[in-house]
């Protein structure tokens, strides 16, 4: 995938993905033992450190369907990677990582979402209208880039 750096997942070190793996686990912990205080408190600090504003939900049901390291992957990368000047390619590379299964799957995911105003961007990768099942990464891309928000 040939992407400027400011499009690609940065790196996370080990012990930054360890450190904030076992905060989740705490957190995870504090909740299920009811001291939600504490708990409340957890979370606003963890917020604080990741710059995301995640709530009591996200760490009571990540289990469910992800790992503390990959919790702690995404927390440790941009909130709402925005940029401003991506180009069509881009996103076409974009979504190919987005539909790659791997540790970054969900960082071009987020970052697909971010940078495209149509509202149910990750659904015409997973859930796609039938007239983008099995469609191409470049038939996506142009369908998210062909929608068009309503002006209130």
């Amino acid at each position: 995938m040939d992407l400027r750096p400011e499009l690609r997942p940065a790196p996370v070190p080990e012990q930054r993905l360890r450190d904030l793996a076992r905060d989740i686990v705490r957190i995870e912990e504090l909740l299920h033992k009811g001291e939600q205080r504490a708990a409340d408190a957890a979370i606003a600090a963890f917020d604080e450190d990741t710059g995301h504003s995640y709530g009591r939900h996200d760490f009571l049901t990540y289990d469910g369907w992800r790992s503390a390291e990959e919790f702690a992957r995404e927390a440790a990368r941009p909130a709402w990677p925005r940029v401003p000047d991506i180009t069509r390619d881009e996103l076409v590379e974009i979504v190919r990582g987005a539909l790659e299964p791997g540790p970054d799957q969900p960082y071009f995911l987020l970052l697909f979402r971010a940078n495209v105003a149509h509202p149910g961007a990750s659904d015409l990768l997973f859930h796609p209208p039938a007239d983008l099942v099995d469609a191409s990464a470049e038939q996506i891309v142009d369908a998210a880039l062909a929608h068009r928000p309503l002006a209130l």
